[in-house]
């Protein structure tokens, strides 16, 4: 049987393109072939896909105004796994080095994964895990 949706990317509104594109790609390694004029944008790391678009665009393009969560946005994580323990730390301090806000330093919770929590530059959610020591 054939599926009726493939779920394949998430898009981010932003309200500066290249500060965020800059930040997935020197923090996670994402690809992107963007010319840096465009409102849209798209990014890729192996299967993963992201795609972003300048807010204001965004509203122009819909003719509708919305509201953004200011500071960190609590309605939705980017999550990545990575191989142990000891990578959720190096990752944490390179997402931070690369302009990423602190929201949970790296912790070893009850059910065995160590993980930390990160916002990008709109305040988007980012998880940083393992379940591996």
């Amino acid at each position: 049987m054939k599926e009726r949706f493939i779920f394949n990317t998430v898009g981010l509104f932003t309200r500066d393109n290249k500060a965020t594109v800059d930040f997935y790609t020197k923090t996670f390694g994402f690809t992107t072939d963007w010319d840096g004029i465009q409102p849209n944008v798209e990014m890729t790391l192996g299967d993963m896909r992201i795609i972003l678009f300048l807010r204001d665009a965004f509203e122009q393009m819909v003719a509708r105004k919305f509201q953004y969560p200011e500071g960190f946005n609590g309605t939705v994580e980017l999550a990545f796994d990575v191989p142990t323990y000891a990578d959720v730390d190096k990752e944490y301090q390179h997402a931070l080095a690369n302009g990423a806000a602190s929201v949970l330093p790296p912790t070893t919770e009850p059910w065995g994964q160590r993980t930390c929590y990160v916002a990008d530059p709109d305040g988007n959610l980012i998880e940083i895990g393992s379940f591996t020591e």
